[in-house]
């Protein structure tokens, strides 16, 4: 597997994958640790790089985060919230054919390997609380704020 960072708004972007696609896409607050990007992980990159511009608000990166077939199914889930949107875990758990499994579904969306072009941020609580963001709270409110059509001008409110 080839490994890229990119600086981001919200600390170092660290991309994994190879031509095939992309497994791995975190966040940290560690300094970069490589600066030469590879070939095959170059698209990701430049994608995430228009996103926190602003240019960019789907994705069309080959994607490929290894999970159970449950996470795999949830995962495909949170690829259909558009860009703005956002749902709650049990809407999301009512969308995959079963209320009741909304802590499960709240659990693989934890689980998500690729930060950002799978948005588990878009997902929120019933009411409209932010919970549960494994790239801290902060991350989640910045994101969704990025995403908003009338975005907030300030920090903190």
């Amino acid at each position: 597997m080839l490994e890229a960072t990119i600086p981001t708004p919200l600390g170092t972007a660290r991309i994994i994958g190879d031509h095939k696609g992309i497994t791995e896409i975190s966040v940290t607050d560690d300094a970069i640790a490589n600066h030469v990007v590879p070939a095959a992980l170059e698209p990701a990159c430049r994608q995430l790089r228009e996103y926190f511009e602003g240019s960019r608000e789907t994705f069309d990166i080959p994607l490929h985060p290894e999970g159970t077939p449950f996470q795999r199914k949830v995962w495909a889930a949170l690829l259909e919230i558009p860009f703005g949107q956002r749902i709650s875990y049990l809407e999301l758990a009512k969308r995959l054919g079963d209320p009741k499994s909304v802590r499960a579904v709240a659990g693989a969306n934890a689980k998500n390997p690729v930060w950002i072009l799978i948005p588990c941020h878009r997902v929120i609580g019933t009411d409209g609380s932010l919970t549960g963001y494994a790239g801290g709270l902060y991350r989640k409110k910045w994101l969704l704020n990025h995403e908003s059509p009338s975005r907030q001008t300030v920090l903190f409110s």
